[in-house]
Order: C-alpha cells, then sequence, then structure tokens
C-alpha cells in the first residue's frame, strides 16, 4: 500500500498540490485524472521525489517511500545523443542481465540498429518503456504512457499492464484521454486544484466522465456567449 497524507507542495508562490491524501493498493491499477494544470505531473513527480514536498508523508508498507521502489515513465523521453536503442536498452541489461531484449522487441518491433535521433515519438515511447521493465520494480509510474502509440501497440501496453498487477504490482497512471484509463484502470482519481476530489471505481466510471463533461461544456457555453 500506498499511503500518500497531507501533502502540500508550491512553486513559489504558486500553491499547487494542496493537502492532497491518497491510498494505492498494491496489485492495482491506480488512473489518476484531471484537467491541464490540475497538478497530477506534479503529484507523480513527488511520489517518485524528483520534487520535494512542503508538508506530508508518502509511506509505502510501513516505509517512507524511497525511490529505487519505482519504475518511473515520463511524458517526454530523454535520451542521449548519439545512441541507438540497442545501446539504450543495453545500459538497462547491465543491471538485469535476464531481461531479454531480443524477445521484448518481437513485440515492439523496433529498429534498435537506428540511433534514437531518428525515432518517432511514439518509438522513443516504446523504448522507454522497455527500459523501466526491465527495471522490475514494485511500483509502476506511468505519465501518459498511449501518447504517440499505435492502436497495436496501445493494446500491448494494457495486457502489459493487467500481467504486472497480476504480479503484484502498483501500478499509477495518468491519461488525458479517459476511455484509456476506465479500460484499465481498478479506480480513478479525479485532482482538481491540488486536491484529489473524489475517487471513482469501475461501477461509478460514468459519473467521472458526466463531471469532466460538465467542465467541458460549461467552457465552451462561456466562449459562445
Amino acid at each position: 500500500m500506498i499511503d500518500i497524507s497531507n501533502i502540500h507542495l508550491s512553486y513559489k508562490k504558486n500553491q499547487v498540490l494542496r493537502g492532497l491524501n491518497l491510498q494505492l493498493p498494491e496489485g492495482t491499477v491506480q488512473g489518476i485524472a484531471g484537467l491541464n494544470g490540475s497538478g497530477k505531473t506534479t503529484l507523480l513527480n513527488t511520489i517518485y521525489q524528483k520534487l520535494k514536498p512542503d508538508q506530508g508523508t508518502i509511506i509505502y508498507n510501513g516505509q517512507p517511500l524511497k525511490r529505487q521502489y519505482i519504475a518511473y515513465l515520463e511524458t517526454h523521453n530523454y535520451f542521449y545523443s548519439r545512441i541507438t536503442g540497442g545501446e539504450y536498452l543495453g545500459l538497462f541489461k547491465a543491471n538485469n542481465p535476464d531481461f531479454d531484449i531480443k524477445k521484448w522487441n518481437d513485440l515492439f518491433s523496433l529498429p534498435l540498429d537506428h540511433l534514437t535521433d531518428t525515432y518517432s515519438t511514439g518509438m522513443k515511447k516504446k523504448l522507454a518503456f522497455m527500459g523501466i521493465l526491465s527495471l522490475q520494480r514494485p511500483i509502476f509510474i506511468l505519465d501518459e504512457p498511449f501518447n504517440g502509440l499505435d492502436l497495436e501497440t496501445n493494446e500491448n501496453l494494457k495486457a502489459i499492464l493487467r500481467v504486472l498487477k497480476s504480479k503484484g504490482k502498483t501500478i499509477i497512471i495518468t491519461s488525458h484521454i479517459l476511455e484509456t484509463l476506465t479500460t484499465i484502470c481498478d479506480n480513478i482519481h479525479y485532482l482538481n486544484q491540488g486536491v484529489i476530489e473524489q475517487s471513482f471505481s469501475h461501477e461509478n466510471y460514468e459519473a467521472l466522465a458526466g463531471l469532466l463533461n460538465r467542465f467541458q461544456d460549461h467552457n465552451i457555453e462561456a466562449l459562445l456567449d
């Protein structure tokens, strides 16, 4: 269990997270939804300890959460210049000799002998995802993992997440496309103005969709008045 308690975090004078509380059970896929600027990436960066909260705690199985328990796929993936896909994965294989690059690439079909500079957004996303899979961490944080992926890879990613879940991994995932969350998540937590305003299970995902649609309709009506 990840227990996030009373997290406050500010950028200069702008308070982004405001006493946020959230519990994330093991062996589940937990979605974070919210409008742009609601604090989704800030929350993920805080869990990963890229950002230090002004106040609050993040506890994992009774102890302060450590970064080495987490594999983090960020929204934008960065690679060393003049490195091939195969060389990039080789950096991970040094820490996990059992990671079978060839078998995984049979699934993702990347040109591993090509420079990553020549990769499309989706190809870079697949390469970075293969890298974090090799880490074999108990917690996976995935920030907009479906961005740029083709339909086949989209389904492959969902299948991988289901298997990771069955192995007891805790998966935290964001997406700006609600349908990608509703098809894979056990719960979706609605983040608004720095707090988790409401959590939704499968039984009331329609209520979440209605909530988001009301915001969109209201904004569009205001523009058209």
